[in-house]
């Protein structure tokens, strides 16, 4: 073999060897997304989750590549959903639009339940917060400061509604009588807001913790009084509602939220590029109008590391008052 010879050999042996080396690299690099994506809701088609589902999914097809497949996974408050995601191949292309249930009430009140929000899911982004509203019927009181007032003067003869038992509004209002210095309100559960809603209408409830989104409409037409907003800063809901901060009593914030999520051990890589392509879309007023349409705030500043940290947050802040109360999910 001449010298030649034997230098084309070491130089063909030694491209294997790279190629060989380099291959696991290739391919950890293909390309994302290369098929559709499933995003799983955990509730019923109708739902403000699914709504926000569908017109997110119709957005994002395009600037992925592929098609995001919007699918209804119901049951067990959301469970079952979200422990399908948490389960999946971890590769990007089974994702969850959670919410407050799922991600933070569930995992506190409910026994047994089969994932850990922080350890066995990826959170992406917070897309948007829906806060809540002490609302009264129009003869009960004008301002938060008012109504307590009462309230105090009559302890246990005042009653407020939520939409259930265990859930958010429920805990909203717990946190509002502790914040407000132990007040003794008695709290009605009902199934759903359209019960309760009937019954605040009526005069049959003086009082009802709801949605603000759902209050406005009432309010506006005079009907009903929302008196403050659970928030940190005036909804673009209804900015000329004061927060419950702004009314006399700091540190009463509840949010429902829309939180897109994935399994724990997806990739970096296609978890910032999810981010990136969604951020894009909050950034723009299309998905805004959406969002607000539907009663959420849009989370203009969210990525991953916020989006972790916001259910993080709302563990340590729920937890001791769902502790104390002795809540349990129904």
């Amino acid at each position: 073999m001449n010298k030649l010879h034997r230098l084309l050999l070491v130089g063909s042996t030694l491209a294997v060897a790279l190629a060989t080396v380099w291959l696991p690299s290739a391919f950890a690099q293909e390309k994302y997304p290369d098929r559709p994506i499933r995003l799983l809701i955990p509730f019923a088609p109708g739902a403000s989750t699914d709504t926000i589902a569908r017109k997110l999914g119709t957005r994002l097809t395009p600037i992925l590549g592929q098609t995001v497949i919007i699918e209804n996974r119901t049951g067990a408050a959301g469970t079952i959903a979200t422990n399908e995601a948490a389960r999946a191949k971890p590769d990007g292309h089974t994702l969850i639009l959670g919410t407050v249930s799922t991600h933070i009430l569930n995992p506190l009140t409910m026994k047994d339940i089969p994932y850990d929000p922080l350890k066995d899911l990826a959170h992406v982004i917070l897309l948007g917060t829906s806060t809540t509203s002490i609302t009264v019927h129009p003869t009960v009181a004008t301002t938060l400061p008012e109504l307590i007032k009462r309230v105090r003067n009559l302890p246990g003869k005042y009653s407020y509604g939520s939409t259930g038992q265990g859930g958010i509004i429920h805990l909203a209002g717990e946190l509002f009588k502790m914040k407000a210095g132990g007040l003794d309100i008695v709290h009605v559960p009902y199934k759903g807001t359209g019960a309760g809603l009937s019954d605040i209408l009526g005069g049959q409830i003086p009082i009802m913790l709801m949605a603000l989104g759902t209050a406005m409409p009432h309010h506006r037409a005079g009907k009903l009084r929302a008196l403050a907003a659970f928030s940190e800063q005036r909804s673009r809901v209804a900015p000329e509602i004061p927060t419950i901060a702004e009314s006399g009593i700091p540190g009463a914030v509840a949010y429902s939220c829309v939180l897109l999520s994935g399994p724990a051990a997806t990739p970096r890589r296609v978890i910032d590029h999810l981010y990136q392509a969604i951020q894009k879309l909050v950034a723009d007023e299309a998905l805004q109008k959406d969002l607000l349409s539907t009663g959420f705030d849009p989370v203009l500043d969210s990525n991953p590391q916020r989006a972790t940290q916001f259910v993080r947050d709302e563990l340590a802040k729920w937890g001791p008052i769902v502790k104390a109360t002795g809540l349990s999910a129904n």
